[in-house]
């Protein structure tokens, strides 16, 4: 009995190493399954490899089979194979020593149907369609700069590093991820379910609402893929208050979510270029704008001041403008010479008439008249006094009598009076501060009349008047002698000179007479 436990007891089943199993089991494979047909669809076909050969997969809904068509064989298929098409292949199924995998190496090959799933999704997408959830009037435009971009992916796979190299590249902004599962069971209801966080956050609370979604998700198969066919995240899509560019796949990669999303990228990287400018563009355009705009306003300066230039030509000069005032001018002053002398002699013939009928007799019988007048004047005056005086001495007494009567209506009407003649003096105030005022302007007038006329003025503007020994004003040099006295009157004061043959020369010493004060009257007596 006790040998039937012991450790070391030789076995009867025959020893095999890893290769010879792995080889047995790979001949006995070939042998048995060495041509067969098997029905599928095309699932994770990306295309031929860069060798040459394609590799994909066989499945159905309850398994799948790896399988390659070799180079040679790919060149001679009658048409070339499709994701999610149904097919049936002919070769022989072998194995993979390497890691223990079966495939079959397709020798022919041939279409049997569009296959389940892509008949499930062409149905689903008819279904959503009908609704009007693909409809380009439902689509709205991106935002050009956006401030904030919401990220829907995985946070550990390389769309999301992809997605913010190429934005910090860009156009750096605020990006804020959602973390979800893009595969497997249940996938499906995380990306409807940030797609709707997303929309329900507050444009001002503590995390910003983004003004772009990016949906992404990195290349696969149809069933890697098949949570972004899902009816919640179409739905989720379609319903989007923001902006919502699907990125799933590559370009040939379709989805229903890239049907109901506003704009479709062929790859996260390509949804990253969509979603922002590059700033260094931007800034290359504003340069050139301004650039631009400075040009514009340099050539408009140019051309506003050529134009100001053409209207200043046009203009008249001052001195085209001062030609006919000037000539107006001079001919009032010519005028005036002989109106004053006009207007002198006008009066002068006047005072002539006049005098004319100032007689001695007349003046003696206008004086005995008036004095007649003035006596019989001062008799009314006499009579009009005494009346007066009688008349005052009666009221006097008549007022006394009443004051003795009643003191108290007296004193009302001395109150009346008085304020009668205190509202009276302030009228007559008012009145003489209105009338000297009129009287003060009325002086002004004249005496800005009589300075024009003076002839002070002349004498100011550069001019001299030369008076004789006896101050009468010299008119002409024939009316003087040698070695006469003369005065120079200048404006700001006199010079006292004695004529030479050759013209006036200064007596020793010469003296200057001071200006006479404004309150002294002019030796020139009254034109009128």
């Amino acid at each position: 009995m006790s040998s039937l436990f012991e450790p070391d007891s030789p076995s009867n089943l025959a020893e095999y190493s890893v290769s010879e199993l792995s080889g047995s089991i790979k001949r006995t494979v070939e042998q048995a399954f060495d041509q067969v047909r098997v029905r599928g669809e095309i699932s994770g076909y990306r295309g031929p490899h860069s060798s040459g050969h394609a590799y994909f997969s066989l499945k159905d809904d309850k398994a799948r089979i790896d399988a390659v068509i070799w180079k040679g064989t790919m060149s001679r298929l009658k048409f070339r194979p499709e994701e999610g098409m149904e097919v049936i292949a002919t070769g022989k199924v072998t194995t993979f020593p390497g890691s223990s995998k079966y495939q079959i190496v397709i020798e022919t090959l041939e279409p049997a149907g569009a296959g389940a799933l892509m008949a499930l999704i062409e149905e689903r997408k008819r279904k959503l369609a009908a609704e009007g959830l693909f409809d380009q009037a439902r689509k709205r435009p991106l935002p050009y700069m956006p401030r904030v971009i919401g990220v829907v992916t995985s946070p550990t796979g390389a769309v999301i590093r992809d997605i913010l190299h190429r934005i910090s590249g860009r156009f750096p902004v605020h990006v804020i991820v959602w973390p979800v599962r893009v595969q497997g069971e249940g996938s499906g209801k995380e990306v409807a379910a940030a797609i709707d966080g997303f929309n329900s956050l507050a444009p001002d609370g503590l995390v910003p609402r983004p003004d772009l979604l990016i949906v992404a998700r990195g290349g696969g198969s149809l069933e890697d893929l098949w949570s972004f066919n899902d009816e919640a995240v179409v739905r989720a899509a379609a319903n989007s208050g923001i902006p919502l560019i699907s990125a799933v796949g590559h370009e040939t990669d379709w989805t229903l979510i890239d049907y109901a999303a506003d704009q479709r990228a062929p790859t996260p990287t390509g949804a990253a270029e969509m979603a922002v400018p590059v700033k260094a563009d931007l800034e290359a355009n504003l340069s050139a704008l301004s650039a631009r705009l400075k040009g514009a306003v340099s050539r408009q300066m140019d051309n506003r001041r050529q134009n100001v230039r053409a209207l200043t030509r046009a203009l008249p000069s001052l001195d085209q403008l001062l030609a006919l005032p000037r000539r107006r001018f001079d001919e009032a002053s010519t005028r005036l010479g002989r109106a004053l002398e006009t207007n002198t002699a006008n009066k002068r013939r006047l005072f002539e008439r006049t005098s004319v009928h100032l007689r001695p007799d007349v003046l003696t019988s206008r004086i005995i008249d008036r004095r007649q007048r003035l006596a019989e004047r001062m008799n009314r005056a006499e009579r009009c006094v005494e009346r007066q005086l009688q008349t005052s001495a009666s009221r006097i007494a008549a007022a006394d009598a009443a004051l003795r009567a009643s003191p108290g209506r007296l004193s009302g009407q001395i109150e009346r009076l008085q304020d009668r003649v205190a509202n009276l003096m302030g009228k007559a105030d008012v009145a003489l501060a209105a009338d000297l005022r009129r009287w003060r302007g009325e002086v002004a007038a004249q005496d800005r009349i009589l300075q024009s006329l003076s002839y002070r003025n002349v004498l100011k503007r550069g001019y001299a008047l030369v008076r004789d020994a006896e101050g009468a004003p010299v008119k002409a040099a024939s009316g003087l002698v040698i070695h006469q006295a003369i005065a120079i009157q200048f404006a700001d004061g006199t010079v006292d000179a004695v004529t030479t043959e050759g013209g006036a020369a200064p007596a020793q010493p010469t003296r200057k007479r001071p200006e006479r004060s404004a309150q002294s009257p002019p030796k020139q007596g009254s034109l009128f």
